[in-house]
C-alpha cells in the first residue's frame, strides 16, 4: 500500500528517520481531502437527480437540517483540522530542532552550485558525504539569490534567503546517493543546480575520514580556540564570566540572550553564526554596537570551530574574580581565570558577570 500511494505521489523511497512520519501525514491529509471530495461531488449528484425540475415551473423543495446535525459536522471538521495541526506542529518542531549530538556542515548556496564545509576543514561542491544513522545539522546561507535546500527522499527543504542564516538537521537511515534539487528558481541555470548527498554506512564513512591529510585531524572545540586567538575574539570576550568589551561566552551557548531592542532570542548555532557576520543586526542589551563584520573573513569550518568551542564552554564555571562582591578589596579578589591565548582581564575591582549574550564578540 505504502508503494503505492508512493508512486502515485511520484515519492522516492523515504531514506531519513523522520520520512515515514511525513508521508503518513501526507497520505492522511491527501486520502482525508479525496474522500470529502468525493462525499460532496455525490451529495451534489444526488440533490442535482432527486431536486431536479420534473414540469415546467415547478419549484425546488427547501431542505432543512436539524442543529444537531450541523452541530456535528462543524465539530467533526474543526477535530479534523485540530488533528492535523497537532500532527504537524509536533513534526515541524522535531524536524527545526536538532539532536545535541548532530555533525555540524556548513552550507553555501551560491548560483548555480552548492558548497559544503566540513567540520575538519575540508570542503566540496556539490556532494555531501555524512555517515549513515548519525543526525547532520546544515547552517545554510545564501550568497546572492534566495534558493531552496531540497532532498526529496529526506523529506526536507529548508528556504535560504540572503543575509540571514537557517538550520535545519536530517538523519539518513539508507546508505547510497540522494538528489539535491533547488526548489527556489534562482536563475536562468536555476535546473542545473543540482547535487548529492552520498551517505555512508559506518566502515566506509571511517575510511573516507581517513582521507585528511596527516596533520589536518584536530578537535574542533581546540581548533575553535586557535581560531579565537588567532581574529583576536578572546581581546574583545572572555570565556570566564569576565566582563569584556563584549559579551562572555562562558554560558552563552544555547542561553536565552536579552538584545538592546528588547526581544529575547535563543543563543543557538544560527544566532551565533549570524552575530559573526552581521553584529549590528542583534545587538546584546548592555554592550555597544562596537563588532566589525566577519563576512568574508571567517571560513565556514572557521564558524563552525568557533561555534563548538562556544558550546563547549557553556558549562564552565565562573572565574572566583567575578563573583566577589564589590566591598571585597582588589588584593583579596583571586586571580582572574585565564587560558593561553587570552588577553589577561585588566587592574581594578571586580564587577558582575557579563550579561549571557553576545553581539560585538569578535569571532
Amino acid at each position: 500500500m505504502n508503494a503505492l500511494l508512493r508512486a502515485l505521489l511520484d515519492l522516492p523511497p523515504a531514506a531519513s528517520s523522520y520520512a515515514a512520519g511525513i508521508d503518513m501525514l501526507h497520505y492522511f491529509v491527501i486520502g482525508t481531502t479525496m474522500l470529502g471530495a468525493t462525499f460532496v461531488f455525490g451529495l451534489a449528484v444526488f440533490f442535482l437527480i432527486q431536486s431536479r425540475r420534473r414540469v415546467p415551473g415547478e419549484l425546488t423543495h427547501r431542505v432543512e437540517a436539524s442543529t444537531q446535525s450541523e452541530l456535528t459536522l462543524i465539530g467533526g471538521l474543526l477535530t479534523l483540522f485540530i488533528v492535523f495541526w497537532l500532527v504537524g506542529a509536533s513534526q515541524y518542531d522535531r524536524m527545526m530542532t536538532p539532536p545535541p549530538d548532530a555533525i555540524p556542515v556548513y552550507v553555501t548556496a551560491k548560483q548555480w552550485m552548492w558548497k559544503f564545509s566540513y567540520a575538519d576543514g575540508r570542503s566540496s561542491m556539490d556532494v555531501l558525504t555524512v555517515p549513515q544513522g548519525r543526525p547532520i545539522k546544515l547552517i545554510m546561507d545564501s550568497r546572492d539569490v534566495t534558493h531552496s535546500f531540497y532532498v526529496p527522499a529526506f523529506r526536507m527543504k529548508q528556504d535560504v534567503v540572503p543575509g540571514r542564516y537557517y538550520m535545519a538537521w536530517f538523519e539518513a537511515t539508507t546508505p547510497g546517493t540522494f538528489d539535491i534539487r533547488c526548489a527556489e528558481y534562482c536563475g536562468v541555470n536555476h535546473s542545473r543546480m543540482l547535487g548529492s548527498v552520498r551517505v555512508l554506512d559506518a566502515d566506509d564513512y571511517r575510511r573516507w575520514l581517513e582521507t585528511v591529510q596527516p596533520g589536518e585531524r584536530q578537535d574542533l572545540a581546540a581548533r575553535g580556540l586557535e581560531v579565537a586567538a588567532r581574529r583576536g575574539c578572546l581581546i574583545c570576550h572572555s570565556i570566564d564570566g569576565q566582563p569584556q568589551i563584549g559579551p562572555t561566552w562562558a554560558g552563552l551557548y544555547g542561553s536565552t540572550v536579552k538584545l538592546a531592542s528588547g526581544r529575547t532570542v535563543t543563543a543557538d548555532v544560527a544566532y551565533l553564526t549570524k552575530s559573526m557576520m552581521e553584529p549590528v543586526a542583534d545587538v546584546v542589551d548592555g554592550f555597544k554596537p562596537v563588532m566589525p563584520t566577519y563576512r568574508g573573513v571567517l571560513e565556514e569550518p572557521e564558524v563552525a570551530a568557533l561555534v563548538e568551542f562556544m558550546e563547549s564552554v557553556r558549562d564552565r564555571p565562573i572565574a572566583p574574580s567575578v563573583v566577589l562582591p564589590k566591598v571585597v578589596p582588589e588584593s583579596a579578589a583571586a586571580p582572574p581565570f585565564q587560558v593561553p591565548g587570552e588577553r589577561p582581564a585588566g587592574p581594578g575591582p571586580a564587577g558582575p558577570a557579563a550579561p549571557a549574550g553576545r553581539e560585538e564578540r569578535r569571532p
